[in-house]
């Protein structure tokens, strides 16, 4: 049955009046506030709160002698009991709900550091009812252990058993709606490409930032080479790092449309297929994504245009992560990146990931 909102309010659960000794086992429908003269004044049990018998005490020093109750038909279930059903099936591999449920509501944590993930669509079909609900944070997020994900709850106090079932069977498929994927450790060469670079003319900035990145999701820089804008030479570098055990390449400058800029068409000369060069990303619009065979298997290759040296967050910030975690792009899904995709280069300083940069695919 669809409601609006006034006969969703209408067609609620209709409260009653108990005498307090007959009001164990029942649902408070209203908040009831204890006040201690001189020390506080708050509420000493919550809307939604099933009466035990270790609460009559309290409440008759309270001065209650009545409650206002709601009563749970066998149709139907308290919110408590529902949230505990939804958090079940709405955890995946690596989400756990964090305790039991708090005014009705449970919170769903990282059980491991990974990359957070679930399908809109789905949870949007979860939420369609209206009678329950989840809210997450955006996917493609890297997390650490009991970061927050997102939390559920049963709207109303109480709500039909079947509404429930049918919202559990749908967050349950496919082994559950949220997931925190593990972010492989993985051993990156990195090729710093440039004249002025490779003949010492400048300092090297690239390998350090990409270092950093790298680090911070739990992977690591195992060699890093330094080539002119020569194709032949950033070629045989790529080669020496895979020959040398590296299970990621990332080669830095040289991605535009420059005469110089050769990197791009060195990585195909090395063994890179599959390349997907111009992503709708700003800063990033000249990043290459590819893979290459190596001696342990196939590997992603990575080409990061000269932005990355400029902007502390870039086209590299929303890919590394999901690369680690084992997604191989498609045309389909680097396009998808267009919307969130524009940086606002926000002047009181960069607050990514608690931003809108790379959320909306």
């Amino acid at each position: 049955m669809e409601f609006d909102c006034g006969d969703q309010c209408a067609a609620g659960p209709v409260g009653r009046l108990v005498e307090l000794d007959d009001a164990v086992g029942l649902v408070l429908a209203h908040d009831l506030t204890e006040i201690i003269p001189g020390q506080s004044k708050g509420p000493a049990f919550k809307k939604g709160h099933m009466v035990t018998p270790a609460d009559l005490e309290r409440l008759a020093r309270m001065g209650k002698r009545h409650l206002y109750v709601l009563e749970v038909a066998p149709h139907e279930m308290h919110e408590n009991e529902a949230a505990e059903q939804l958090a079940a099936a709405l955890c995946g591999p690596g989400v756990e709900p964090l305790g039991p449920p708090s005014e009705g509501k449970i919170v769903l944590v990282a059980a491991r550091d990974g990359l957070f993930q679930v399908d809109p669509e789905r949870l949007t079909r979860f939420n369609l009812d209206g009678r329950v609900m989840c809210a997450t944070i955006h996917r493609h997020s890297p997390v650490k252990k009991g970061h927050q994900l997102g939390a559920t709850r049963a709207v109303p106090l109480v709500v039909e058993r079947q509404v429930v079932a049918e919202a559990v069977d749908l967050a349950s498929a496919q082994g559950g709606l949220l997931c925190v994927a593990p972010m492989a450790p993985l051993k990156a060469g990195v090729v710093v490409t440039g004249n002025e670079v490779a003949s010492g003319l400048i300092e090297d900035r690239f390998a350090p930032i990409v270092t950093g990145k790298l680090q911070a999701l739990g992977a690591e820089v195992m060699g890093v080479e330094f080539a002119p804008d020569d194709r032949a030479a950033v070629a045989s570098a790529i080669k020496s790092l895979v020959r040398r055990g590296a299970e990621m390449i990332i080669t830095t400058a040289g991605m535009s449309v420059d005469p110089d800029d050769v990197t791009r068409m060195a990585i195909a000369d090395a063994g890179g297929r599959d390349l997907l060069y111009g992503t709708p990303v700003l800063p990033g619009a000249m990043f290459l994504y590819g893979q290459m065979d190596g001696p342990g298997g196939e590997l992603p290759i990575l080409g990061v245009p000269a932005c990355a040296l400029f902007h502390p967050t870039t086209i590299l910030d929303l890919v590394l992560p999901r690369v680690l975690a084992g997604e191989r792009f498609t045309r389909q899904s680097i396009a998808a990146l267009a919307h969130g995709g524009y940086c606002q280069n926000c002047a009181d300083g960069c607050r990514f990931p608690v931003c809108g940069f790379g959320r909306g695919s």
